[in-house]
């Protein structure tokens, strides 16, 4: 959903590119981007989805939360803070440390290539992977997966 949003506000004209350069048109995606979380939740919960998927398509909200104020302003990597919190929920399904080890060398090339290709800094790369990894962290602690 949040791709089809952004397609057609690139076509459009609306829209500068699928990076969104300029922030004041970032609202509108950022916000599709959060209805759809928001209408798989309730879908998951209305069907009856195992804890584990609630937990982590929670914890997609929460780091939604959290970074699309701050991208607004700054520019934080959601690339880095979505490969953190997926190899968080990894180590939670796979055995921990190969699955921490092989993952955190994922999320280091993913953060290395976000600043190599200059679409983001060293701080907004690790900001966000910083980010996916706490929110993540803390909502399968709360939600008990662990």
């Amino acid at each position: 959903m949040p791709a089809a949003v952004i397609a057609l506000g690139v076509r459009s004209g609306r829209l500068d590119s699928h990076h969104i350069v300029d922030r004041a048109r970032r609202t509108g995606p950022l916000l599709a981007a959060a209805a759809a979380v928001l209408v798989a939740l309730a879908l998951l919960i209305l069907l009856g989805a195992p804890t584990l998927l609630v937990a982590t398509v929670t914890a997609m909200l929460i780091a939604l939360g959290v970074t699309v104020p701050i991208t607004l302003r700054w520019k934080i990597s959601f690339h880095a803070a979505v490969s953190a919190g997926t190899v968080v929920v990894l180590t939670d399904v796979l055995p921990a440390w190969p699955a921490a080890l092989a993952g955190g060398a994922v999320v280091a090339l993913v953060c290395w290539a976000r600043v190599r290709l200059t679409h983001h800094t060293a701080a907004q790369v690790v900001a966000g992977a910083v980010v996916g990894t706490l929110t993540t962290w803390a909502t399968l602690a709360a939600f008990g997966v662990w």
